[in-house]
């Protein structure tokens, strides 16, 4: 039997928690709707209604990660390019995943088609506008591309551990984006691009290291502070090797720079996900998914007539 008590304790990684700052939130969409006011002088309602979707959509993520006790739980306004929630576990549960990401895009389609028909039925253009917001920036999230939430949906429905298979899922997303950015003018999208092709750069660094490590049979699949001193060693070892600045940087320090490593490590972990979602929940996802697609869209082309016709001779 291997002795494990010959290898050093780790270090110990100090956990920052981040509880849900309002304040912070507040600040975020006060400047989130200064740039678009700058922008669209003119079209203050297109930006109350920009922010009530988005609001809407991310409380979703943001309800479902707090019943689910996810930590550091908050939510930012990015000016030009929308909102996120942002929340970690230790620890995840494939079903509790799908409903988070669920959460934002599926009610948001739902309320969306509500306000269509309540529209049509009260001839209001403002709800008219409204509904095709919900509609839209819905369903344009439900795309299977990363980072996008129909994104992380197909990610948990392929149910791939390795890092190979998200390498070129992200490269593919980045290059759509950068084209759909050319194609519509828009450099924040093309930029949005370049920056997840510059993260595949580091995805394809994180994947030659745990290829090293599954070929030496040290896990890597493990929160930090379950990680055995065993682990931590060979797992540091293989990031040094593999990793010339990194190398380069040791040599020239006296510090033992502990921190560093520590974190270096603690980098390559993958969370721990508990595959425990049913047939029948992810049978469920997928129709969902499909019917809130196309279902908006069938009812835009069959019903033009209504939808569409008084709101054009109106404006």
């Amino acid at each position: 039997m291997e002795n494990y008590d010959i290898y050093p304790a780790k270090p110990h990684i100090e956990k920052v928690k981040i509880e849900s700052n309002w304040g912070l939130t507040a600040f975020s969409l006060v400047l989130f709707v200064g740039v678009f006011l700058l922008l669209f002088k003119d079209e203050i309602n297109f930006v109350l209604f920009l922010i009530l979707v988005l609001f809407i959509h991310e409380m979703g993520h943001f309800t479902f990660m707090k019943l689910f006790n996810y930590e550091n739980v908050r939510m930012l306004f990015i000016p030009l390019m929308g909102a996120f929630v942002q929340g970690s576990k230790e620890k995840y549960s494939q079903t509790q995943s799908f409903i988070v990401v669920a959460a934002g895009p599926f009610p948001g389609i739902c309320i969306g088609i509500i306000t269509l028909f309540l529209s049509s039925i009260y001839q209001l253009n403002w709800l008219l506008e409204l509904s095709f917001l919900f509609l839209f920036l819905n369903i344009i999230n439900l795309i299977p591309i990363d980072p996008l939430d129909g994104g992380q949906l197909f990610k948990l429905l392929v149910h791939k551990k390795r890092d190979l298979f998200l390498i070129i899922f992200a490269f593919i997303s980045s290059l759509i984006l950068i084209l759909v950015g050319f194609l519509i003018w828009s450099w924040v999208t093309m930029i949005f691009g370049f920056f997840m092709g510059v993260r595949v750069r580091g995805m394809q660094r994180n994947y030659q290291i745990r290829k090293l490590l599954d070929e030496q049979n040290i896990n890597y699949i493990s929160t930090y502070d379950d990680l055995s001193n065993r682990d931590y060693a060979m797992i540091r070892d293989v990031i040094v090797a593999e990793t010339p600045s990194l190398k380069k940087f040791l040599a020239l320090s006296d510090d033992p720079n502990d921190d560093v490593l520590a974190s270096h490590v603690n980098s390559i972990l993958l969370a721990p996900v508990k595959y425990d979602a049913s047939f029948w929940l992810k049978f469920t996802i997928v129709v969902s998914w499909i019917i809130l697609v196309f279902l908006p869209l069938f009812l835009l082309v069959f019903y033009r007539h209504i939808f569409l016709d008084w709101y054009f001779e109106k404006i």
